[in-house]
């Protein structure tokens, strides 16, 4: 049977085919829907974790168990990640584990472009990295079998392209692996004791990998008619593959670690030879390392963004680049703006008008920092908002007392906000957060969390309270507040800002996109144009149901959902509701 599948469903297929027990993620873009298509099978136990730490350190304890495991997250989900991933390639594995990184050159929905194929390298463990759908479905079996046999860990590398390109995949059926019986092992799992007896193992084993690589069928050359030689992995072999059909490939399955004879064999053949790969030269710097000198790589080879068809074919023929139509077309300007009635719109109002200093985070409520708000100033990583207010206040003290707020969502104050909170706490600070509860993690796709009180599949479980929470972690003054009450919000947020101590706010208000929320009946407001005065003052929402483009607004009564942010600010009182 076959089945037309993007890069993750057909991971989630590969694991469901090759008999994992369990699998863990925490959702993030380009890897998302791995986890969400996994969860359809049932005879896979999955779950959302807390954070993706926490997600290899239960696979960790299951494969320890004797279960296979899958863990799925995003390139700068491994950062977080890497304390349990570079300690487990020292205490090995029972049952196969495979971690699944997904990077995202171009940064399409992150922050870098990190190359997590050093992680690989870094963590002294294979790696294995597809090119496509099939691929990606075949090498979860072939890293469960690679984990089990040589007892270690298993880097399974995308990249956002294979993550969401599609193609026609051959399916089998599941194969069931029973779970070995669990054995208590201190010798090998209680690293820190035994580390330095562990590390020379490390060591034979990677050698051991590395003749496998050797006759690994997947690091496989393919003979062409020409008198070039492409080395490459990962999408970047099919971009290769269409611009230069005539010339031979070593193409990669296992970059890491590399074949170094078949590669030194398959060099010496050619005058020229291409290392083709996306993002940082990581194969080229190690075939250059063994006195290769006949390859071309990033000199010609960009190593910023997305590559393409386009892009390798200009690069290695040096022909000017693909035409980029988008220069000859008048194009009018679209900038993401949040979605209509979303509750962060109430949030960003109140903090530009306060005109505070706004510390953010990783969520939908980054595009705070766009116009028309303007209101949020630093954004880095999951959960750096609370720190980053925190700082500012210790740098500034008197200059900016009750003028600093960081902003964080539910999902991502679960995931690495607390210790920052406590941390604040615990040093006498002042910092005043807003824990944006939107009920969902909005970002990616609206996946659930321990704030939601559902697991992924649907199931009823315990919901945080954050009231609660953050009051165990020390903060005496919490405040919920609805963002779409403007007047309300202003004043609690006021509130917390004057007293000198910290202080959480908790905007409460779920996300407008949430089926249970858009299938609600709603208001609708309209604009009364004779009363209306032209004063432009709703256009601070940017709400995307607003028709701008006449001399008075327009309300789109199609899209509108009633949330009345336009007209708490209408002075001349012309937003009315529909009757």
């Amino acid at each position: 049977m076959k089945a037309l599948l993007s890069g993750n469903e057909a991971i989630a297929r590969g694991a469901y085919e090759s008999s994992v027990h369990f699998a863990a993620a925490y959702p993030g873009t380009p890897s998302t829907e791995i986890l969400e298509n996994i969860a359809r099978y049932k005879e896979i136990r999955s779950e959302w974790s807390t954070n993706e730490k926490v997600a290899l350190d239960i696979a960790v304890g299951a494969s320890y168990a004797g279960a296979r495991v899958l863990v799925a997250m995003k390139h700068v989900g491994l950062n977080v990640a890497s304390d349990p991933f570079m300690v487990t390639a020292f205490a090995g594995v029972t049952g196969g584990l495979v971690i699944v990184a997904a990077d995202d050159p171009g940064m399409h929905s992150s922050q870098n472009e990190q190359d997590s194929r050093y992680f690989a390298r870094f963590g002294k463990v294979p790696m294995l990295e597809p090119s496509d759908s099939q691929e990606a479905k075949d090498f979860v079996g072939i890293a469960l079998k690679l984990s089990e046999e040589f007892d270690i860990p298993v880097l399974l590398r995308t990249t956002t392209r294979v993550s969401h390109g599609k193609c026609v995949v051959e399916l089998g059926q599941r194969t069931e692996v029973p779970v070995a019986p669990y054995e208590k092992n201190a010798r090998r799992h209680v690293v820190p004791i035994y580390g330095k007896l562990l590390r020379p193992g490390v060591e034979e084993r990677m050698k051991r990998l590395e003749a496998f690589s050797e006759t690994f069928p997947e690091n496989r050359i393919e003979e062409g008619t020409g008198k070039i030689g492409v080395i490459t992995s990962g999408i970047a072999y099919q971009y290769a593959r269409e611009v230069l059909p005539e010339a031979s490939f070593l193409k990669l399955g296992l970059p890491f670690p590399l074949p170094r004879k078949k590669i030194l064999d398959f060099v010496k053949r050619f005058e020229k030879v291409y290392v083709i790969e996306e993002l940082e030269p990581f194969l080229e710097e190690q075939i250059r390392s063994w006195g290769v000198t006949n390859l071309t790589g990033k000199e010609v080879i960009t190593n910023i963004g997305e590559l393409s068809p386009g892009i390798v074919e200009a690069s290695v023929r040096g022909t000017p680049p693909v035409q980029d139509f988008s220069n000859e077309i008048d194009i009018l300007p679209r900038p993401p703006v949040m979605c209509a009635g979303c509750p962060h719109l109430g949030v960003f109002h109140v903090l530009r008008k306060l005109k505070l200093a706004v510390t953010g985070d990783i969520g939908c409520y980054t595009l705070g920092t766009l116009p028309p708000f303007n209101a949020m100033h630093t954004t880095s990583c999951m959960g750096s908002s609370i720190g980053h207010a925190f700082g500012i206040e210790i740098a500034q003290g008197e200059n900016l007392k009750g003028k600093v707020v960081g902003i964080i969502g539910d999902s991502t104050f679960l995931h690495a906000g607390m210790p920052a909170l406590l941390d604040v706490v615990y040093n006498k600070g002042i910092t005043t957060v807003i824990i944006a509860d939107n009920k969902t993690t909005g970002m990616t796709g609206h996946q659930e969390h321990p704030g939601t009180g559902r697991t992924i599949t649907g199931e009823t479980t315990t919901r945080v309270n954050y009231e609660k929470l953050c009051k165990a972690l020390g903060v005496r003054f919490v405040r919920k507040a609805d963002p779409h009450n403007l007047k309300l919000f202003e004043e609690t947020l006021k509130e917390a800002l004057a007293i000198e101590e910290p202080a959480v706010v908790i905007s409460e208000r779920a996300c407008a996109m949430l089926p249970t929320v858009r299938k609600r009946r709603h208001p609708i407001y309209t604009v009364d144009w004779e009363k209306c005065n032209a004063c432009k003052l709703c256009y601070r929402f940017s709400c995307p149901c607003m028709d701008r483009r006449g001399e008075k607004p327009i309300i789109d009564p199609d899209t509108c959902v009633g949330c009345s942010l336009c007209a708490q600010v209408c002075n001349a009182e012309a937003i009315v509701l529909v009757e």
